[in-house]
């Protein structure tokens, strides 16, 4: 079979480019003539320049968010999340350009706030019913690609099971090749031995190549490279690590060196830390203005009939990179000798009635926004623990540290999921953490978003979890 008939899978980006584009253009006249600015004659003087605009827009767009819904491994949730990134990006040079243009128009406002509302919602649908369409198309037996496995142990077989398990992930995998006889007969299918490898490649139009040869067979490695090179074929190396961390990494390099980093962290690009940063300063203005001396008023009088002592409690815990820091809360306890040594409990005598209410609607945490402001804190990310904790979990839990690589947050990913109040065993403990390390590595703006909304609403909920 030749490879023009696997699927013509080269075509499938353009493809996905023209429907996103179908769709842009689609969307803009539906809420054109929607919100009746077909009358508006100022806005229908530029509306050529408008349209043309907003196609330019998403070639820039695109040029930085590239298209990968045709990848064969990928899923839904990452579908989704890069569509709202290009859409964003969209939203940005659109702005800026009707700005420096000085194209706006009196009408123009309402238009794009119309406009890219509707646009956030359908251009996700679009992209996601793109990719189960082309996982479909795959499932016909087109799109795919040819591969091998170079090396049979257990880093082979761990390969062959991760490719084979999805039909959708568009992989015909032909079979392995090792120098190891005694494996012909446990294999899937023995092929032959490693100095064959490149003559089977050209002969069945092989794509791709996957070494899982150890390193100490660099020989054997170095030819087939060398061949694959020459033959214009694919050629992946599976570390040996992969049997031991099996994890996504970061690659980087030190000159020509290439290293690999353990763990990929967005916030350590500096576009992302000034992303999030001017939000944190922004939205803590904004309630510490707004909203934070009528709650301090109220609340600092409940919290003083309670109980005598100060309104707002501060404690020492542990913040980004392992540094101390002041944490401000409203207090909910009477005051005791024991605040930094013992976490609340259920039914924890130290409690007053109305530091109950303030745990359960999270408002006890509401002062950390000054923490916020002083740059100690962010509004989203691992909660702060107290010092005792630090020094004990860090013993118990191998990635305990980890999670210290960001600024503590007023709210985070664990607490979201469930994970908040007391906790009562390590492996508790251990599942929080993994919660805050997977943040850590997936952080995007959208997802602070996710976790503030879905705080909020828990606010006006309440916690059961909340003591």
């Amino acid at each position: 079979m030749s490879k023009d008939k696997r699927g013509y899978g080269f075509l499938i980006k353009w493809l996905v480019i023209l429907g996103d584009l179908i769709v842009l253009n689609v969307i803009f006249f539906a809420v054109y003539k929607w919100t009746g600015m077909d009358n508006a004659d100022d806005f229908n003087a530029k509306l050529r320049f408008i349209i043309l605009l907003l196609n330019f827009s998403y070639l820039f767009s695109v040029y930085f968010i590239p298209v990968n819904i045709y990848k064969p491994v990928l899923f839904t949730d990452k579908v989704a999340q890069r569509a709202l990134s290009l859409i964003t990006m969209h939203l940005i040079i659109f702005i800026v350009s009707l700005f420096f243009l000085k194209m706006e128009t009196d009408a123009l406002p309402r238009l794009i706030i119309y406009y890219y509302l509707l646009l956030f919602l359908v251009f996700t649908v679009w992209r996601v019913i793109a990719r189960e369409a082309l996982k479909l198309y795959r499932k016909t037996g087109r799109n795919y690609k040819r591969v091998i496995i170079v090396g049979a142990e257990k880093n082979g077989m761990n390969l062959y099971t991760e490719l084979k398990k999805e039909v959708t992930y568009g992989y015909h995998i032909h079979g392995f090749f090792d120098d190891n006889l005694l494996l012909k007969n446990t294999l899937p299918n023995y092929i032959g031995t490693t100095a064959e490898v490149v003559d089977y490649a050209l002969q069945n139009n092989i794509d791709e190549i996957y070494c899982t040869l150890p390193a100490s067979e660099d020989e054997k490695i170095i030819r087939i490279f060398n061949c694959a090179e020459k033959n214009m074929i694919r050629l992946y190396i599976i570390p040996e690590f992969s049997r031991y961390l099996k994890k996504r990494l970061y690659l980087e390099n030190i000159a020509s060196m290439p290293v690999l980093a353990v763990r990929p962290e967005p916030l350590q690009f500096l576009l992302n830390q000034i992303v999030k940063r001017a939000f944190d300063i922004v939205f803590s203005l904004f309630f510490l203005i707004v909203f934070f001396p009528f709650l301090y008023l109220i609340l600092g009088l409940f919290i003083k009939l309670s109980s005598p002592g100060p309104v707002i409690f501060k404690q020492v815990r542990t913040g980004i990179y392992g540094k101390d820091f002041n944490c401000y809360k409203f207090r909910s306890m009477k005051i005791n000798a024991d605040a930094d040594e013992k976490q609340a409990e259920r039914d924890d005598p130290r409690i007053t009635k109305f530091g109950l209410f303030l745990r359960r609607f999270n408002l006890d945490e509401l002062p950390q926004f000054f923490n916020v402001l002083r740059g100690d804190m962010s509004i989203i990310g691992p909660r702060p623990h107290m010092l005792k904790h630090t020094e004990q979990y860090s013993k118990l839990i191998d990635k305990y540290m980890v999670r210290h690589l960001v600024k503590p947050g007023i709210s985070g990913w664990a607490q979201v999921n469930g994970y908040r109040g007391e906790t009562r065993t390590t492996k508790q403990m251990d599942d929080r953490v993994k919660y805050d390390v997977w943040y850590l590595e997936n952080w995007t703006f959208l997802l602070d978003l996710k976790i503030l909304f879905v705080t909020i609403f828990n606010m006006f909920k309440g916690e059961k979890n909340a003591y």
